[in-house]
């Protein structure tokens, strides 16, 4: 679909319906190549920029829904965090989202005021590097925490969108789509409704959560502080612990590596225990929360890779990804156990 859409054209007419007394000079693309997504630069005559986004996945209402909460988020945390996140363009009192259909698409953009970036992580973390960046998750968690009730509501949740794979599932799209696994996918759907009933993780405290903690989302200052945070294609209001599979993928032996898998057995790696132990100094996590984690992970394959993976990966790395929890990665879930984790956190 994509290679018969002029996505230029379409920033074009977004950037002219939003402004149009600033006069564009050039428009490039600076898409990341793993992705489905549409990133560009906008560059006007007098040599300022923006950069926009186009989305086409999910709901159009989700996704002003998503970035209306960031803007709020953005605007209300307390420092050091105050200009952390890339903020969304406002036209008059509204933020700004141009809508884009036809018979071929339904499309939406958002412009992005540029953000500074510093310094990023390497790519393999030594103990330090793991020890710093425990401790400022740890304080932006709870800054986010504490301005969660100034942000505007999300009609969505993780039992809501599982509820919604399971119907897909049940649909004759599902029998198509998912074939002989799709018994497969409906038994994993209902253990994570089950395990989130049981234990009633609804009761924790929800608060914005990002997912993709990839180092190519964020950047830190030469002190190890965060610093400037972008790409919200995971945003959601959830629970914190929804963060952590990401922070162990980032603090992990292997590092970040062009070809990866979405293996689980980086949640048990000495140096991911490390970090949870710095963070819990911080801000203490519960022996329910560490109990999430394998059910976090459930619920990111089943959503992210399963379901969605199509619209964040290109469709050779959708199509092995989505192998790769069939055949390995969902199995491993109910064989985890958080008791080294929660030894070590002496909990």
């Amino acid at each position: 679909m994509t290679s018969v859409i002029d996505f230029h054209t379409i920033v074009r007419y977004a950037w002219l319906s939003y402004d149009s007394s600033r006069e564009i000079k050039k428009i490039v693309d600076i898409s990341a190549m793993v992705s489905t997504n549409h990133v560009y630069r906008i560059t006007f005559i007098d040599k300022s920029f923006i950069i926009a986004k186009i989305s086409y996945f999910g709901k159009f209402e989700h996704f002003v829904e998503d970035h209306t909460i960031i803007n709020a988020l953005s605007n209300n945390l307390p420092a050091p965090f105050e200009n952390f996140l890339a903020r969304s363009l406002f036209k008059g009192n509204k933020l700004y989202v141009h809508r884009f259909q036809n018979d071929l698409l339904d499309a939406w953009v958002v412009f992005y005021r540029p953000i500074s970036i510093k310094t990023k992580l390497p790519r393999r973390l030594d103990e330090t590097h793991i020890q710093k960046l425990a401790h400022q998750f740890a304080l932006f968690h709870k800054a986010c925490t504490s301005v969660r009730g100034t942000l505007p509501t999300s009609s969505k949740n993780t039992k809501t969108d599982i509820q919604a794979l399971l119907a897909e599932l049940k649909s004759p799209e599902g029998y198509y789509e998912y074939g002989v696994v799709r018994d497969q996918l409906e038994e994993h759907c209902q253990r994570f409704l089950s395990f989130y009933d049981e234990t009633r993780g609804h009761d924790l405290p929800v608060i914005p959560v990002f997912m993709d903690w990839n180092i190519g989302n964020f950047s830190i200052t030469k002190s190890g502080k965060l610093f400037s945070r972008w790409d919200y294609d995971w945003f959601r209001m959830s629970t914190r612990m929804m963060d952590f599979y990401f922070l162990s993928r980032i603090v992990s032996d292997v590092g970040d590596r062009t070809v990866f898998t979405y293996n689980i057995d980086v949640l048990g790696e000495d140096r991911f225990i490390l970090f949870l132990q710095e963070y819990h100094k911080h801000y203490p996590l519960t022996a329910l929360e560490i109990d999430m984690l394998p059910e976090m992970y459930r619920f990111f394959l089943l959503n992210y890779v399963v379901k969605f993976g199509r619209y964040f990966f290109h469709e050779v790395y959708a199509n092995k990804l989505k192998q790769e929890a069939y055949e390995t990665h969902l199995g491993s879930i109910d064989s985890f156990s958080t008791d080294k984790i929660k030894l070590a956190l002496n909990l």
